[in-house]
């Protein structure tokens, strides 16, 4: 689809705006160097106020950074409007014209850049068939679902052609099931038109099941960047591996140590974990277990008591104490398994490799 795949490249990039409150400035992203090879999908993830819109408005052109460069196939693009860029958006509201058919809607942009009819209608039919609306050109956009909506957003950017296609948010105004469906649509949509995708989100599930990088941004500053498996499996701190599914969190010092494995006494119990080869000796250590990563047993590496024990079809949801610690564990396919009543005693039971240590 793209003439070319652009990549996309920030470096240092500052945005600072005034508090209405306060009067005082304060950094919407601070400092910000990324680099987005061509082709791929890359997600802005983070809570509300992080900073994820405002860095892709600066790449889109709809805000100036006031630090820093931004690069788009190698070329500097601060000075660009937006207009001048190779760049498309998919916006949250859509943003079709009311009083246009779907045709109309999708090549209103090839018009402004006068392109002559026939090349407008093949580009358009094309599009039109790569994003499912094939045959649907006459119906008006005020009689179609919200799937069918945001279908011809995206046709209306990828006809264009842009080197890179943004997305702010463009799932959020669908009920949870289309969610679901339009963002396999959409990346299956991105491989196959071989773009450059940059995607702003706050939903987790949605950025793991369509980047090919995430990019976790925290109070204006990136905190991670990684695979959807690096960041599940190796958050780089606390706020990550919380922000990303679920993690539980066992706190103590790190006793014994021999290259890259140790013990790691939590509630005055040796925890046997590896991936401390950084870590020194005696340091206190956090351990992050995800919920689905451990069981309830007979024996086990924790002693704890069980508060909480729902039966929820596929998995059995425990909330177990260790200590003065709560511990949510996730049994999948919990059938031929012992279930563990509320008040009972029980062992925590996990595999040290997957126990990640920060």
């Amino acid at each position: 689809m793209a003439k070319e795949k652009k990549g996309v490249r920030l470096e240092h990039i500052s945005k600072i705006y005034k508090d209405p409150k306060t009067g005082k400035d304060f950094y919407a992203v601070k400092d910000t160097s990324l680099e987005i090879t061509p082709g791929s999908f890359v997600t802005l993830l983070g809570p509300s106020g992080c900073g994820k819109t405002t860095t892709l408005r600066m790449i889109a052109g709809f805000e100036s950074p006031d630090e820093g460069e931004i690069y788009l196939g190698g070329e500097p693009i601060n000075a660009l409007t937006p207009n001048k860029r190779d760049t498309a958006m998919v916006f949250q509201s859509y943003a079709l014209l009311p009083h246009y058919n779907i045709y109309d809607n999708v090549a209103y942009g090839l018009k402004l850049r006068k392109l002559d009819k026939a090349t407008i209608r093949e580009k358009v039919t094309k599009i039109l068939k790569l994003v499912g609306l094939e045959g649907m050109e006459e119906r008006m956009t005020n009689q179609l679902s919200g799937g069918q909506q945001q279908r011809v957003a995206l046709a209306r950017a990828l006809v264009l052609e842009p080197g890179v296609l943004l997305f702010d948010e463009p799932l959020s105004n669908l009920d949870a099931k289309l969610r679901v469906t339009m963002r396999t649509e959409i990346r299956r949509i991105q491989q196959e038109a071989g773009i450059t995708a940059i995607y702003v989100t706050h939903d987790q599930s949605e950025a793991m099941a369509l980047s090919d990088q995430i990019i976790i941004m925290n109070k204006g500053v990136v905190a991670q960047i990684g695979t959807p498996q690096e960041i599940y499996y190796h958050p780089a701190n606390e706020f990550v591996a919380d922000f990303i599914g679920e993690a539980n969190f066992l706190r103590g010092p790190l006793t014994e140590k021999a290259g890259n494995e140790g013990t790691v006494m939590v509630n005055d119990i040796p925890v046997e974990v590896t991936g401390v080869a950084n870590i020194d000796q005696g340091a206190d250590c956090t351990l992050v277990l995800r919920p689905e990563s451990a069981v309830l047993a007979n024996q086990g590496q924790l002693p704890c008591k069980v508060i909480v024990s729902c039966f929820m079809g596929s998995y059995q949801n425990y909330h177990v104490m260790v200590g003065d610690t709560l511990v949510k564990i996730t049994d999948f396919n919990p059938k031929n398994k012992r279930i563990f009543a509320v008040g009972e005693q029980a062992y925590i039971r996990f595999d040290k490799e997957i126990i990640h240590v920060l």
